[in-house]
C-alpha cells in the first residue's frame, strides 16, 4: 500500500493496518523527509493511538 500526496509516495508499507476503510501506517513506512514531529496530539474514538507526526 502507499500513501500518495500531490503524485509524491510519502508512506509506503505491506503491514498497514485498516479500520473503517482507512489504513494506518507504520511510522518506520513514512519517509521522513515529509514529515516532522508535533506536540500536537489528535485522536479518535475506537481508532488507533493518537498521532504526533504531521506533514511538513
Amino acid at each position: 500500500m502507499k500513501a500518495i500526496w500531490n503524485n509524491t509516495v510519502v508512506a509506503e508499507s505491506d503491514d498497514t493496518v485498516v479500520v473503517e476503510n482507512n489504513h494506518y501506517f507504520p511510522a518506520s513506512s513514512l519517509k521522513k523527509e515529509f514529515f516532522e514531529d508535533s506536540i500536537a496530539q489528535t485522536t479518535c474514538p475506537g481508532k488507533a493511538a493518537p498521532a504526533t507526526t504531521r506533514c511538513a
